[in-house]
């Protein structure tokens, strides 16, 4: 659905913990030298030590708020986009507030939104229909994932694909700039619901009924099957996303895929005849950092001025679900 609404991504911040060396993985855990790089595509990831989903959300937000000269008290709406918790209850939006500056003073309302991998997208997407300029104005959207202490680290492909980190955004309603929301789109093929899945700690698998074990309380994914669903219905999504635009995938600036895969990647990278540098890569220097892949990126587009106002940028994904996301903004 079309909708050109005057939103504008006013500023962007990231934090990111400690690097870790793909080879320090590599040793850590008995896979042969290279194996991360060759198979996973990931050279270097960053791991949390005493960060928490809460810490590294909280950094990047005010970071994002000191890019865009707002305070929090500019801010109506506060969103923590993602699949990681630091606990079941209270939401995780919440627990950043909290341990950002000044955060225990602002009484602005804090809410989540879990698409897994596409969260970021959807709740851009949610928030270009709430903000009116009236009621609420200005929304920080944070995406902050800690995906390493979620991995069965006798799964090489998962122990070499994932990382740690946080991406955030300034959003505001702006009839006064040409920047704009022009479509978003997502779509759910719940045939594909348990192809990425953590079994463990949730009411079918409650922890005091099953205690932990590495196969249940680990992710895991059927990563063939995966790809082969997104072989197939990305393609259909992206025709009928642009059909009624006057535009196509490759007239974009910029295309900023999640960050899935070293094969995901190349199967997308396949479908289109995409231009030198259009489309924008972090999974080697990041590793798939699960909702936080998509700002990530788009913090280091923008910082290296790849991506300036006026410029078409779509963001596209899959997620578990299984879903596939994509949305047009000009930035």
């Amino acid at each position: 659905m079309t909708s050109e609404k005057p939103i504008r991504i006013v500023a962007m911040g990231k934090y990111l913990p400690e690097k870790v060396d793909s080879d320090e993985i590599e040793k850590r855990h008995g896979i042969p030298s290279g194996w991360s790089q060759k198979y996973s595509g990931v050279v270097s990831r960053h791991y949390v030590n005493e960060e928490s989903v809460g810490f590294m959300g909280a950094r990047a937000a005010e970071q994002a708020l000191k890019n865009s000269n707002l305070t929090l008290n500019d801010i109506d709406l506060i969103i923590s986009a993602g699949g990681s918790h630091d606990y079941i209850i209270p939401n995780q939006a919440s627990i950043i507030k909290n341990q950002m500056e000044g955060g225990n003073s602002s009484d602005c309302p804090a809410i989540d939104i879990d698409s897994t991998c596409l969260s970021f997208v959807t709740a851009l997407s949610i928030v270009s229909k709430i903000l009116d300029g009236e009621s609420m104005k200005t929304a920080l959207i944070v995406s902050s994932e800690v995906a390493s202490k979620g991995l069965d680290y006798s799964n090489w492909e998962t122990t070499t694909l994932f990382g740690d980190g946080a991406g955030a955004a300034v959003v505001m309603y702006d009839e006064e700039s040409d920047s704009c929301i022009v479509k978003a789109n997502q779509k759910t093929y719940s045939e594909g619901a348990y192809n990425a899945i953590i079994e463990g700690g949730g009411i079918v698998n409650y922890f005091n009924e099953h205690p932990y074990d590495p196969q249940m309380h680990s992710f895991k994914m059927k990563g063939k099957k995966m790809l082969r669903m997104a072989k197939k219905k990305l393609p259909e999504f992206i025709d009928v996303f642009f059909s009624d635009l006057n535009c196509k995938l490759t007239d974009c600036t910029v295309v900023i895929p999640h960050q899935a895969s070293k094969m995901g990647l190349h199967i997308f990278k396949q479908m289109y005849n995409f231009k030198d540098n259009q489309l924008k890569e972090s999974l080697a220097n990041y590793g798939n950092c699960i909702a936080a892949s998509i700002p990530m990126t788009l913090a280091d587009c923008i910082e290296r001025g790849e991506i300036k106002r006026g410029d078409t940028c779509f963001m596209v994904g899959t997620s578990a679900g299984f879903s596939i996301g994509g949305m047009l903004i000009k930035f």
